[in-house]
C-alpha cells in the first residue's frame, strides 16, 4: 500500500461514522475520518440522549459522542475537524476527495455525512436568523430566559428541544403543520400537561417579523385560512433535515430528497463508496440503527479490500 493512501476515508464524524471508524481500525485498516466541524453530529447538540441502550438514566448528547470518538482514536482512526469534503473523484481503484485543506486518497470511502436542519423558508427567517431563529436548543435556550419563543414542528425533535427550553422560558407556544402532535407520546407526556405550553395544530408560519431581533410570528390556520400574530422573542424551527449529499451528485444514486440509497450491506451504486446514517435513504433515523449502519459498512469494506487487493 502506497503511504499516502488510507485504507478506508469516513466523511462524516457522527455516531455511523465514528462506529465505522471503531470497526476499521480494530480491523487495522488505515481509517481517515473527516469532520466539517467538529466530531458528534447531530448528537452533540442534544441535552440529553434517552433512548441509546446502556445509560438507564440517560446521558448528554456531547457526553456521548466523546466517548464514540476516544474509543475510535484508541483503536487508531486519524481524525480531522474541520475538514469539510468539497468533491470527490474516482482514479482506477483510487478515491480523491477534496478538502479546504488539500486531496486525501482511500481506497474505499463510508459516507456519514449525515443532513441539517430545513428552513421554513419564510420571510424574516433568513434575516433574523442568530438573532432570535435558531435550530438548536442546547447552544442558544440559556439566551431566551423568562422570555416568550415559539417551537416550529411538534415531531420528536421539536418536543426534546422544547423539553429542553422549557428549563429556561417563560412560555412556549408550538406550532405544528400537522392536525396532530407527530411525536412519540412519551415525548407529549413530559409537556402537554405543562400551563407554560400551548399548541396551535394544523397552523403554518407564514412569516417571522422583527427588525434588529425577532419579535412575533405570523401564522395562519390551515383549516379556517385565519391569519393571526404571536408575539414572541425567539423561534426554534425543528421542521425535518435535509442530506448533505450536494458533494455527491452525479457520483453515487440519491433519491428524489436527495439521500443516498444503499442496498442492505450500506454498498451504493458505486463499488467502494458506501453510506450510513442519516444521510442514507430509509425511514428510521436514530442514533443506534446509525451505529448498527456503521457497523455493517465496516464489514463490508473490509470485503471489498480484499477483493480489491487481489
Amino acid at each position: 500500500m502506497e503511504e499516502n493512501i488510507y485504507d478506508v476515508a469516513i466523511i462524516g464524524a457522527g455516531p455511523a461514522g465514528l462506529t465505522s471508524a471503531i470497526y476499521t481500525a480494530r480491523e487495522r485498516l488505515r481509517t481517515l475520518v473527516l469532520e466539517k466541524v467538529m466530531c458528534g453530529g447531530l448528537p452533540a447538540t442534544t441535552e440529553r440522549v434517552e433512548n441509546y441502550p446502556g445509560f438507564p438514566e440517560g446521558i448528554g448528547g456531547m457526553e456521548l459522542m466523546r466517548r464514540f470518538k476516544e474509543q475510535a482514536e484508541r483503536f487508531g482512526a486519524e481524525i480531522k475537524e474541520f475538514s469539510e469534503v468539497k468533491g470527490i473523484e474516482q482514479e482506477g481503484k483510487i478515491f480523491k476527495l477534496t478538502t479546504d485543506f488539500g486531496t486525501f486518497k482511500s481506497y474505499a470511502v463510508i459516507v456519514a455525512s449525515g443532513s441539517v436542519p430545513k428552513k421554513l423558508n419564510v420571510p424574516g427567517e433568513d434575516k433574523l436568523t442568530g438573532r432570535g431563529v435558531s435550530y438548536c436548543a442546547i447552544c442558544d435556550g440559556p439566551f431566551y430566559q423568562g422570555k416568550d419563543i415559539a417551537v416550529i414542528g411538534c415531531g420528536n425533535s421539536g418536543l426534546q428541544e422544547g423539553e429542553t427550553l422549557l428549563k429556561y422560558v417563560k412560555s412556549i407556544t408550538f406550532v405544528e403543520f400537522l392536525p396532530y402532535i407527530p411525536g412519540e407520546k412519551i415525548l407529549q407526556e413530559r409537556i402537554i400537561y405543562d400551563k407554560r405550553v400551548k399548541f396551535l395544530l394544523n397552523h403554518i408560519v407564514t412569516a417571522i417579523n422583527g427588525e434588529e431581533t425577532v419579535q412575533s410570528i405570523s401564522v395562519r390556520d390551515r383549516e379556517s385560512q385565519e391569519e393571526k400574530e404571536i408575539k414572541v422573542d425567539g423561534v426554534f424551527i425543528y421542521v425535518g433535515f435535509l442530506p448533505n449529499t450536494q458533494f455527491l451528485k452525479g457520483f453515487v444514486e440519491l433519491d428524489k430528497e436527495g439521500y443516498i440509497i444503499t442496498d442492505e450491506e450500506m454498498r451504493t451504486s458505486r463499488a467502494g463508496i458506501y453510506a450510513v446514517g442519516d444521510v442514507r435513504s430509509k425511514k428510521v433515523r436514530q442514533i443506534s440503527v446509525a451505529c448498527g449502519e456503521g457497523t455493517v459498512a465496516a464489514i463490508s469494506v473490509r470485503d471489498y479490500l480484499k477483493e480489491v487487493r487481489r
